[in-house]
């Protein structure tokens, strides 16, 4: 009976030793194969996704991942304007001893002879010199600054390009960041208006007009600069040329108009800074609104 009942035995353990194996052990390698490639193909979904919206988004980039000459050169009248003028840009620069297009730019207006004057130099390098000068087409207001929306008066004071229209009304535009913060102190809080522009054609209220043709070449200017690093590109509007002997005949024709002509006083140190060194000076904005000119 002892023997019978250990030979029962050890065959109970042995079939309980091969349940317990057969039902710990892991699943099929197939079942988790499929399991991972499940996982895969979803992953690999997921990328595929992601690789078109990205190439949709490059394969249509917007303007502003653009670089800023390329993304100008879209524009049929940009590349007119070039085709028009940028050969005889090239050929005003040499005849300043300015061979190349790696350029700073200057734009300074003057109302009362209606004449805007374009200034370069090669980067890097000193002074400005004299390339180029355009006369207003037509002109709007009196002497003076602009000081609210509708006077029609053009701007007095010291600007900066802050935007290029490729498709203006006006064929060609270069806009001013008028009203700056001496505008913002001085003139009318209800409304000062804006929108003031050098741009084409013949017809203003407030802005200068130089012709089609003359703010082809002006643009293509302007691009070169932008597109060769220049952050902003000044823009000086003076009543007239103030030399000492301009400036007399302003004092003299406006002396009713005193606070008139304390602020054409501020802006004739700038221009005297300018005539004497042909570079520019730093201007600083009082509170009061003033222009400080700070030589260096």
């Amino acid at each position: 009976m002892k023997v019978s009942s250990l030979i029962i035995l050890f065959v109970l353990l042995v079939g309980i030793f091969f349940s317990i194996g057969y039902c710990t052990r892991k699943r099929p390698a197939k079942v988790t194969k499929k399991s991972s490639m499940k996982d895969k193909k979803n992953t690999d979904n997921k990328k595929s996704e992601t690789s078109l919206e990205t190439a949709s988004t490059n394969s249509t980039p917007s303007d502003s991942v653009l670089p800023f000459k390329v993304q100008q050169m879209t524009y049929d009248r940009v590349q007119l304007a070039y085709r028009k003028k940028l050969a005889i840009v090239k050929g005003l620069l040499k005849q300043q001893d300015i061979n190349t297009l790696d350029i700073e730019l200057f734009i300074r207006a003057v109302k009362l002879e209606r004449e805007v004057e374009v200034w370069a130099r090669q980067k890097g390098m000193k002074p400005f010199k004299l390339v180029r000068t355009y006369k207003f087409c037509e002109s709007s207001g009196e002497l003076g600054p602009k000081r609210k929306d509708g006077d029609k008066q053009i701007p007095e004071g010291f600007y900066h390009i802050n935007r290029f229209n490729p498709v203006s009304k006006f064929h060609l535009s270069l806009g001013l960041n008028y009203p700056n913060r001496s505008d913002k102190v001085l003139g009318d809080t209800t409304g000062l208006g804006g929108d003031i522009f050098l741009h084409g054609d013949c017809v203003t209220v407030g802005c200068i007009p130089i012709t089609d043709n003359n703010i082809r070449e002006l643009y293509v200017f302007a691009v070169e600069a932008k597109a060769h690093g220049q952050k902003k590109i000044p823009v000086n509007i003076f009543p007239a040329r103030l030399d000492n002997a301009g400036f007399n005949k302003l004092k003299e024709q406006y002396k009713a108009q005193e606070d008139l002509v304390e602020f054409w006083a501020s802006l004739k140190k700038g221009y005297e800074y300018f005539e004497n060194t042909k570079e520019l000076p730093t201007i600083i904005f009082a509170k009061s609104g003033k222009y400080i000119v700070k030589t260096k």
